[in-house]
């Protein structure tokens, strides 16, 4: 019995330690969420140089008043099919923690929808989708208005290899 409220006491810790405010935004039909702590700016779609030789999700590189910056489309990234920019697309730059550096990337979503108050006690935990799939990169599914957000650890998202790529792209 101890053990199983240590659980639970250690459930209610992490759903406590992830509430706060989250910046939405669309994929491909589907609500996702990123802490509002990780965002540094958003901005409307410009022109992205292309770096040769990276993953497909690698768009490139765009020069942020005199800075480059890497950027990913997060819905190759995600294993979504691929759609036309439009005038709703949006950067995202985010800090992401690697083992070397924080590192500024942007990422492209479909659009930006808004910032919302997430309780700990609206955050579930990820469900298991079994054994062959992995869900670190998720912080849990938050319950807002009828619907369910993805809320996802930017730092996860891009695996160690994908940072140190990235950061050498810059």
């Amino acid at each position: 019995m101890p053990d199983q409220l240590e659980v639970m006491s250690q459930a209610a810790q992490r759903a406590t330690d992830r509430e706060g405010k989250y910046l939405t935004f669309s994929l491909d039909r589907e609500e996702y969420g990123i802490s509002i702590l990780k965002v540094k700016e958003i901005f409307g779609m410009m022109r992205v140089t292309p770096v040769p030789q990276t993953p497909e999700h690698v768009k490139g590189v765009i020069n942020l008043r005199g800075k480059v910056i890497p950027v990913i489309d997060l819905r190759t990234r995600f294993g979504m099919s691929s759609i036309e920019y439009t005038e709703r697309t949006c950067i995202v730059v985010v800090e992401t923690d690697s083992d070397k550096a924080r590192l500024h990337i942007g990422i492209v979503v479909d659009s930006v929808s808004e910032v919302v108050n997430i309780k700990g006690s609206d955050i579930e935990e990820t469900p298991g989708f079994g054994t062959t799939l992995n869900t670190d990169y998720i912080l849990g599914m938050a319950k807002t208005a009828g619907s369910v957000k993805i809320l996802l650890d930017i730092d996860r998202v891009l695996g160690a290899s994908e940072k140190e790529l990235t950061a050498e792209a810059a």
